[in-house]
């Protein structure tokens, strides 16, 4: 089977969805007429999420044998992979080493899955501005994440089957605005909504990996480069819970569905404990083995 990628692309003047084989890629909108001309056509990415089962083995067939005109990777401008989507559960200190940079060294056997809930409508792709609302916060701050993308319907689902429920994997930079971390106003503690949801916060990216493309998704390197200077450099092997043990703690929680995001958590290197923060002008570059590379300009909204 040839290796592909699953990407959404802009083309006359609307967001459209593509496979990419060998450094090429081709919509899928066309490639529906050549495969399976009698099928309704797959019209986005949530599309293919939403009928996971049946979409991959056609997408098997489409990256074995493109039918339609290709065009070069390098002349797509890419856009977030998956349109409209469900939640954004995010980790929080889930790798050994980031917390212990945060002094925080973690005993597994005493802690359980720590989840927090993103806005789905701060999402942007890559090569989209990070357009920071300065009047919010002084302290932008990157995180690194492995993003599961959820295929499929997972209620109550076991460690042992919850690869099943994923469609793939993405990149998803976890930006954070650190001086709203705590609310001094209230008596609540910790304020994850104005530290986590603001403005472009979620770039997710470049497309997304399907499952089995990925051998051993708790082995992959992790790094982030801000102007050029390398910040984070880790291994998903760091993550406390892994992806299975995850996805199954949600399951008990919450029905998890297709189109949902899994943000897994970030390793060491983060702005806040090198005293570091993103300004207007910055470059963010962040890659992850195996899932491709997810670079942001940063400007001011």
């Amino acid at each position: 089977m040839a290796s592909y990628r699953l990407l959404s692309f802009e083309k006359d003047s609307i967001t459209v969805p593509g496979i990419l084989v060998d450094g090429n890629v081709f919509d899928l909108r066309s490639e529906m007429a050549v495969h399976a001309p009698t099928d309704d056509a797959y019209r986005s990415i949530d599309d293919l999420l939403a009928d996971w089962d049946t979409a991959q083995r056609l997408l098997s067939q489409i990256s074995n044998s493109p039918g339609s005109r290709a065009t070069p990777l390098e002349q797509i401008v890419l856009r977030q992979p998956i349109q409209n989507p469900g939640t954004i559960y995010c980790a929080a200190a889930n790798y050994f080493d980031h917390a212990a940079e945060m002094g925080n060294p973690i005993k597994k056997e005493e802690v359980a899955p720590y989840f927090f809930i993103k806005s789905s409508s701060v999402i942007v792709g890559t090569g989209e501005a990070i357009r920071l609302p300065m009047h919010h916060s002084e302290k932008f701050d990157w995180e690194i994440e492995i993003g599961v993308v959820i295929g499929k319907e997972a209620a109550n689902v076991s460690e042992a089957e919850a690869l099943n429920y994923v469609a793939g994997y993405t990149i998803v930079n976890d930006l954070s605005a650190r001086d709203h971390v705590r609310r001094e106003d209230w008596p609540f503690g910790t304020d994850w909504f104005e530290h986590k949801s603001f403005e472009t916060s979620a770039p997710m990216g470049p497309w997304i990996t399907p499952a089995s493309e990925i051998e051993d998704i708790q082995d992959l390197a992790c790094k982030t480069w801000i102007n050029g200077a390398l910040k984070q450099d880790s291994s998903s092997a760091e993550m406390v819970f892994g992806v299975v043990e995850q996805v199954a703690h949600l399951s008990r929680q919450m029905t998890l569905l297709p189109g949902d995001v899994i943000a897994t958590g970030t390793c060491a290197g983060v702005g806040f404990f090198l005293g570091e923060y993103l300004s207007p002008g910055d470059e963010i570059k962040m890659e992850v083995e195996g899932l491709g590379v997810l670079s942001n300009p940063v400007t001011a909204r």
